[in-house]
């Protein structure tokens, strides 16, 4: 991305700067002795590692738990400490919230069609191609927009090039028009199907024609705009990060054969009866509520993905007032204060020798049943009151697919030594394609 802060002079004038205001502040502070963390770098360095982010981040995590990157106008201030975590997500949790910032393929098409057809009553038809033009660009627009609302916590100027309509935030603009013109475009279908019949519209129960006959009943509660948020946020939730983990589920399983094999039994001894196949309708049948808490190796296999591919990196609140964290570290009124699950998962004081080791056996006992961590030591779903609603559900949600998938196929990387990054975005995702061999499993 173009930015004025990557040309020469900005490149040496950014750090003074942010060193001169740094200075400011804490003369402004008087005689206060409070303990606060220690700076690691600036916004500066975070742009130029911005391809990189979360190693870098990583990387700082290794030297502090908790640390400060200076900003002209507030610390940003990251930790992986887990009483940090509880302290910030439940203990003082009036303090801490969201301040002003609002914040492979296959998968992401199947995942966007049930999320439009479970959540808004909608057949988008994506993974089958029947409409892939206009919600494929959705897609694309959706994810350009995250990577750019990311973007924009590191780039000084990202206001000016909005105002100017230029670079990234005119790439932006554009995106939106096209998330805009999908999510309005379904809105209006539904409210001709409503028009159309309206009795028998009431009786749909998906969460769109809910919203659209709560307004029928009273019609200035919301506009479109509303109901355009509830459905990005839906989309959010239920594409992102399923398809993200899932993603990323079938990258380590291709790199870990043994794992896949032994997910694959599991699966096959929880939901049928003995080794005899059948085909798909037939196993799909099997998969009752009883049978999928069965497969404990593979809640493990999930968990053990999420912790090192968390479906939401890093997350942050602003901080309400003045305060002191448990390890002692002080931050001021309007910091934003981070905590960090990507690099949480590879901490070694938290998970030991192994931490960057793709063990799932980390989370069975010896009987192979299931634990669970402290939610603010594996934070994958966030913890305290703001703890993810659908987490059980996402979990379901995923172990459907997977049990379908590894019943039927063994998968293998085409390429055996291919490694995959992810995009810099709100979620993690793979920056690039997953190409996998499947073949029919024997």
């Amino acid at each position: 991305m173009d930015s004025p802060l990557l040309r020469p002079p900005a490149l040496l004038a950014l750090p003074l700067l942010l060193l001169a205001l740094y200075i400011a502040r804490r003369r402004r502070g008087g005689g206060k002795s409070r303990n606060y963390p220690p700076v690691a770098g600036t916004m500066f360095h975070q742009l130029l590692n911005f391809g990189r982010l979360m190693e870098y981040h990583t990387e700082l995590a290794h030297r502090y738990r908790t640390f400060r990157m200076l900003t002209p106008t507030c610390n940003y201030v990251y930790t992986v400490e887990p009483a940090n975590v509880e302290y910030i997500l439940k203990t003082n949790f009036a303090n801490y919230g969201k301040g002003r910032l609002d914040v492979a393929d296959l998968l992401m098409r199947s995942t966007l069609d049930s999320i439009f057809k479970v959540g808004f009553g909608v057949g988008l038809g994506v993974l089958s191609g029947c409409n892939d033009e206009g919600a494929a660009a959705f897609a694309r627009a959706f994810d350009d927009a995250s990577e750019q609302v990311l973007y924009r916590f590191f780039d000084l100027s990202w206001k000016l090039k909005r105002l100017l309509n230029i670079s990234s935030e005119a790439t932006m603009k554009g995106s939106i028009r096209t998330i805009d013109g999908f999510v309005y475009g379904v809105i209006d279908r539904k409210i001709e199907q409503m028009g159309r019949d309206q009795q028998e519209f009431a009786k749909k129960e998906d969460i769109l024609s809910r919203f659209l006959m709560e307004r029928e009943s009273d019609p200035g509660c919301f506009d479109n705009k509303y109901l355009r948020d509830i459905i990005l946020n839906f989309v959010i939730a239920g594409r992102d990060t399923t398809a993200g983990t899932l993603s990323w589920f079938l990258y380590v399983l291709c790199r870990n054969q043994h794992i896949q094999d032994r997910v694959a039994r599991e699966v096959r001894a929880a939901a049928t009866t003995g080794d005899r196949d059948v085909g798909v309708q037939e196993f799909v049948a099997f998969l009752t509520e009883d049978a999928i808490s069965r497969m404990q190796y593979l809640h493990a296999v999930l968990t053990e993905t999420l912790r090192l591919y968390p479906a939401v990196p890093i997350d942050v609140k602003c901080c309400f007032s003045d305060d002191t964290l448990p390890d002692g570290y002080a931050v001021k009124k309007g910091d934003m204060v981070n905590y960090q699950p990507y690099p949480m998962g590879r901490m070694e004081f938290l998970w030991g020798a192994d931490a960057e080791e793709f063990r799932p056996e980390r989370w069975l006992d010896d009987d192979g049943v299931f634990v669970p961590e402290s939610p603010f030591k594996f934070t994958a779903f966030q913890a305290g009151p703001r703890v993810c609603l659908g987490k059980e559900f996402a979990y379901r949600q995923m172990k459907i697919f997977a049990a379908v998938l590894l019943y039927l196929f063994r998968f293998e990387m085409w390429e055996a030594n291919a490694t995959l990054g992810y995009r810099p975005m709100l979620t993690l995702k793979m920056d690039g394609p997953l190409y996998v061999r499947a073949s029919l499993r024997q």
